[in-house]
């Protein structure tokens, strides 16, 4: 009986494991555990105090060249003394791993571990720190590229709604309020031109979850997988507005968000008109998400519903309505 094909796999720990201690020189002791599935999966290789991550890509999420210009970020990063999780060469120098899965071809890649934790709801000192890092990361970025994906309005906005048209009827109350934020998100964003504010590569998913924290309070951050170019203001926006969904009290929320801006004037300074377009790009961003869901409708079918649709663009309706009648509690720069 033959195997019947299949859209997306998951691979055995144990094999993953085996594989990754021979190419590797890895000691046999290492223990390869599934830490959870998404746009990639993740798995954890452990061994006494040595922890390494695992990154198996999806079929057909990125080519074996954006991954290439991923990692060379990350030794550019490291290199200048970001903390970040790099990726690990293998016996033979190589850093990405190719393997047939039952779906087709899929790559694999190992990162060193970040140390510390996941800190969610985050002190003030934090928010400076990270802040901090956000800006050191971009004084090493700013004006560099990268052979992957520029993002602007066309991407973040326009492709997104077209990806979520897929599986969403332009009819239904909540893509016509989506497509009515994004027209004017576009408008608003095309009144500044973008070469007007510092440009470079950007992380594009710096939040909680993508950093570690020591005692020290020093940052690691990681999962570069989003990468790309575009204006620096993108990471400070999708910061500043998932800070916002975490902190239910605004006025704590307001406190934090002067803090992680005042850490990041400390390395670099923003302009008044970057700041003033946070609302936009973070909206914006959040936008991209939704598409990213649709694109990947495989990963994401279990939540990606009408009901789900609904509490994601009220989500950004809400952040925009806030930004409405406030300023950001921040610093602003002469220009």
């Amino acid at each position: 009986m033959n195997t019947f094909p299949v859209q997306a796999s998951t691979l055995s720990a144990l094999e993953l494991g085996n594989f990754l201690k021979e190419k590797y020189h890895l000691n046999e002791d290492y223990q390869c555990k599934l830490f959870r599935t998404g746009l990639n999966h993740t798995y954890f290789l452990e061994y006494e105090n040595k922890k390494f991550v695992a990154r198996v890509y999806c079929h057909n999420w990125r080519t074996k060249n954006e991954i290439k210009e991923e990692l060379q970020l990350l030794k550019l990063l490291k290199d200048q003394g970001l903390g970040v999780s790099y990726g690990i060469a293998d016996k033979n120098g190589a850093y990405i791993q190719e393997i047939e899965a039952p779906e087709g071809l899929r790559y694999i890649t190992l990162f060193s571990f970040a140390k510390g934790k996941k800190i969610r709801s985050m002190s003030n000192k934090t928010c400076v720190a990270i802040g901090s890092v956000m800006a050191k990361m971009h004084q090493i970025t700013i004006n560099k590229r990268i052979d992957r994906v520029q993002y602007n309005s066309e991407i973040l906005i326009n492709t997104s709604y077209e990806n979520l048209k897929l599986y969403f009827t332009e009819d239904l109350p909540v893509m016509k309020l989506l497509k009515k934020i994004g027209n004017e998100l576009t408008k608003t964003l095309a009144q500044i031109p973008e070469t007007s504010f510092p440009n470079g590569i950007v992380h594009l998913d710096i939040w909680y979850d993508n950093l570690n924290i020591n005692d020290e309070n020093e940052i690691t951050l990681f999962d570069f997988d989003n990468c790309g170019n575009g204006v620096l203001i993108l990471d400070v926006a999708y910061f500043c507005i998932q800070l916002f969904f975490i902190e239910n009290n605004k006025e704590v929320y307001e406190l934090k968000l002067d803090h992680f801006l005042k850490g990041y004037n400390k390395k670099r300074e923003l302009y008044s008109d970057e700041i003033n377009l946070i609302p936009s790009y973070a909206a914006s961003i959040f936008i991209f998400y939704l598409g990213v869901q649709a694109k990947r409708f495989d990963w994401s079918n279990i939540f990606l519903t009408e009901n789900y649709l609904n509490m994601f663009v009220g989500r950004i309706n809400t952040w925009l309505e806030y930004y409405k009648t406030k300023e950001l509690n921040c610093i602003k720069q002469p220009q």
